[in-house]
Formats: structure tokens, C-alpha cells, sequence
């Protein structure tokens, strides 16, 4: 079995000074192979602290444009027979601004953004996605979405968190959100 460390929308030094104390603990503790990063990061020294305890693959969110512009917008993988997917979840321009509106007249779920996530990564076996800081553990036409949630700036009424994605010896993959409080 592998183990994948995943987190997203860190916002570092822009909503919090620093990585919670928990993240490596709980990404040492579970022995993570790699790490991935779904946007959000805000600053290249959060990357550089979790390269300290895996190797860390990571896409650009909508606070990423300034000092991390070079990271693409979406990844693909290949674990042991199992495809991956991520992106930040905000695609490019148009769709940012145009979900914006959205979630200021109604609120961000996640019931918005999967149908473009589906046809994003159509076929990946998991879809690892942030930029709602609502974690998601789901399976959906055959394919995991997940989404970590945020370890520092949770939506109101939500733990902060990161998660842990299982690929199987049969190929498979599992997630689990990680609450960090």
C-alpha cells in the first residue's frame, strides 16, 4: 500500500503565519510517499517544509499567481495502477470569476464544481481538489473526490484538516480526512 499525504489551501503567510504544528506529525505518522499540494499555497517556503517530510507535487490556486505562477493549473499521476487528478478547483480566469458570483449569491458547495471536475479528469480512478476549504470524501461514477479541506482557514462550523489517500495493493484508492484540532 501506498500512502499519499494531501493538503490544500494552506494561505501562508496571507491567513496564517505558519503550517499547523499537526501537519507533520500526522504526514509522519502515516509514513507518506508523497505529498500533494491542491493550491492555495501562497508562499514557495510552505512547499520547501513539506519537502521535509515527502516529496511534494503541488498546482496553482487562485492566491498562487504572484510568487507561484510556474505551477500548472493541473496534474495528473500514476500509483501502482491508480490515475490521480488535481487542481486547485478554480480553473482559469473566466471560470474564477464567473464562480465567484455563484458562491456570492449562494454560498460554495461542492454539488458546483463536480460536474467540471468530472469532465476535467474523466479518466482518473480519484480527483484531489481544494479552493472550497470544505473537506469531501466521495465516490461519484466510479471515480474518489477529495478534497482535505484547509488546515488553517476553515469554512465556519468546520474542523481544520488535511488527508491521507490509501492506494491499494489491488488498485484501489481510499481517503480519510485527518482532523487536526
Amino acid at each position: 500500500m501506498i500512502t499519499i499525504g494531501v493538503i490544500a489551501d494552506t494561505h501562508i503567510p496571507d491567513r496564517s503565519r505558519a503550517l499547523h504544528p499537526r501537519i507533520a506529525a500526522v504526514f509522519n505518522d502515516a509514513r507518506v510517499a508523497t505529498i500533494l499540494h491542491a493550491g492555495d499555497v501562497s508562499s514557495p517556503n510552505v512547499l520547501k517544509e513539506l519537502e521535509t517530510i515527502a516529496p511534494v507535487h503541488a498546482v496553482q490556486g487562485n492566491r498562487d499567481w504572484l510568487l507561484l505562477r510556474q505551477l500548472p493549473f493541473k496534474l495528473t499521476f500514476e500509483f501502482k495502477g491508480v490515475k490521480i487528478g488535481m487542481t486547485h478547483g478554480h480553473g482559469k480566469l473566466a471560470k474564477y470569476l464567473q464562480d465567484k458570483i455563484y458562491y456570492a449569491l449562494r454560498g460554495y458547495d461542492h454539488d458546483h464544481i463536480i460536474p467540471w471536475l468530472l469532465n476535467t479528469f474523466p479518466e482518473t480512478d480519484a480527483i484531489v481538489f481544494g479552493h472550497g476549504h470544505i473537506p469531501l470524501n466521495r465516490r461519484m461514477n466510479g471515480q474518489l473526490l477529495f478534497n482535505p479541506g484547509s488546515p488553517h482557514v476553515p469554512k465556519a462550523g468546520i474542523k481544520p484538516s488535511v488527508g491521507l489517500l490509501y492506494i491499494q495493493h489491488k488498485g484501489e484508492v481510499l481517503g480519510e480526512i485527518i482532523k487536526l484540532t
